[in-house]
């Protein structure tokens, strides 16, 4: 089979770009599948390894619990942010959406974005991604991108 052509998140747009994932997306923790959907975006940013926006309706009832808190970004708009709850973990913001997007991000409204660095596992098709560095960003690196990715120490102010 051959390999999946390689993607340098130095060629993705700045305004970000939304696209559709053909891949089945899961994430597991604490042994119990949070979510598994076949209707995930991601979100592609210069620099960055995409985050992947899965649909509310997909993730296991009761893992996603409201709190307070917002962010603004430039792009998105206001995010406002879910604690993920297992039995016996409670993973504190880790998992934002866009209730309200800006135009041209429509698509993401009713969908979920979340820290692969928080969970146990998330994947994308077979493949279990790489977490991107840094506690502020969400990227999921896989196999076929090339970076430098932003998101580790000194890289904030690319």
């Amino acid at each position: 089979m051959p390999e999946s052509p390689k993607e340098s998140v130095w060629d993705y747009p700045r305004p970000p770009r939304v696209e559709p994932v053909s891949a089945h997306i899961s994430v597991v923790h604490n042994g119990m599948t949070l979510v598994s959907t076949n209707g995930a975006v991601r979100v592609l940013e210069t620099s960055h390894p995409p985050t992947y926006y899965l649909p509310i309706a997909d993730f296991a009832e009761g893992v996603l619990v409201a709190v307070s808190g917002n962010s603004y970004c430039e792009f998105k708009g206001m995010a406002s942010y879910f604690d993920l709850v297992t039995p016996g973990d409670v993973i504190s913001g880790g998992a934002w959406t866009y209730e309200n997007p800006s135009q041209g991000f429509e698509v993401l409204a009713g969908k979920v974005a979340l820290y692969a660095s928080r969970v146990d596992e998330c994947r994308v098709g077979d493949e279990v991604v790489i977490p991107q560095d840094g506690d502020f960003y969400g990227g999921w690196i896989t196999s076929n991108l090339e970076g430098p990715f932003k998101g580790a120490p000194g890289t904030l102010g690319w």
